[in-house]
């Protein structure tokens, strides 16, 4: 359990009027486990729905990166649902890097999965939603029935390459990450005030733990944390997986692109040919559109 005295909330002013986000706040405080935390989602699209979209921001992200996406998935009659981590957008953040790790993680969203009994979902995962959201599958394989994968990767105790070990570094000298500014310098269009909606969860450097904890935490030796838990996800992902899958890559992506993506396609079990985005950098839900005009038609949603 995490220390709740050691937790900050974001005020809830810093969410007021931004852009192209017209989606009400849902929160849950009393998540086995986690009794206390404030942990945010996003619930769009009917209730009972027979599908649900399950879309997992990465780091240093928030729901608000599905803004984009949430559209076209609630017009094809589905509904989404996309949380905030512990330590990202509207949910809690814990003041101490080292309060987060790799199972408090997972097993919050478990958990989270479980409290709003979703059922038939379609996995949404990048960056680290793919990291922590492609090892939930296995652990309760009868609840998802389709993957949309986008520039992640499993870590399994291996090196994501060059491009991996240089952003590490570099977010290692920077405590108080400009957050918004980084998403921008890969993602040309976006605006002044989506720039803002991004730094909207930091109001400073205090705020910022998660943030700089997660690139510590990419395991890439064999003796770290939630590497045996991501090999078995690769076992399953590999052998017993049995839903529907649809890739898309990200080409501009300096390190989780084109290359790291092609081996994710080898290992997911009948994963089609990616669909791939010239022009799209790292944060693909950034393209989202286009993602999903893609990946509706390859699901036969529409």
């Amino acid at each position: 359990m995490p220390p709740l005295s050691r937790a900050l909330r974001t005020p809830d002013d810093r969410f007021s009027n931004l852009s192209n986000f017209p989606y009400a706040p849902h929160y849950v405080e009393d998540l086995q486990g986690y009794e206390g935390l404030r942990i945010h989602y996003l619930d769009e699209g009917p209730k009972d729905a027979d599908r649900v979209f399950l879309c997992l921001h990465g780091q240093p992200s928030w729901s608000y990166l599905y803004r984009k996406m949430i559209p076209q998935i609630v017009a094809s009659g589905a509904r989404v649902i996309a949380p905030d981590w512990i330590g990202f957008g509207r949910s809690d953040k814990l003041r101490v890097d080292e309060d987060y790790t790799f199972h408090m993680h997972r097993n919050m969203m478990l958990r989270l999965i479980e409290w709003l009994d979703l059922k038939n979902i379609t996995l949404v995962v990048q960056d680290w939603g793919g990291v922590l959201g492609l090892t939930l599958p296995y652990e309760m394989p009868e609840r998802f029935s389709r993957l949309l994968i986008m520039n992640t990767a499993l870590a399994t105790g291996r090196s994501p390459g060059e491009g991996f070990l240089a952003w590490k570094a570099y977010a290692a000298t920077q405590p108080d990450l400009k957050v918004g500014e980084l998403i921008a310098r890969g993602t040309p269009q976006m605006m002044a005030e989506e720039i803002a909606a991004y730094d909207a969860p930091f109001p400073d450097v205090t705020f910022k733990a998660g943030v700089r904890r997660f690139p510590e935490m990419v395991m890439i030796s064999p003796d770290m944390e939630g590497v045996k838990t991501s090999l078995r996800a690769a076992q399953f992902w590999r052998e017993e997986w049995e839903g529907q899958s649809f890739m898309v890559i990200g080409a501009a992506d300096p390190v989780l692109g084109t290359d790291v993506m092609v081996a994710m396609q080898k290992l997911i079990r009948n994963c089609p040919t990616p669909f791939v985005i010239k022009d799209a950098g790292h944060f693909v839900q950034e393209w989202g559109v286009e993602v999903l005009d893609a990946a509706l038609k390859g699901f036969g949603d529409v």
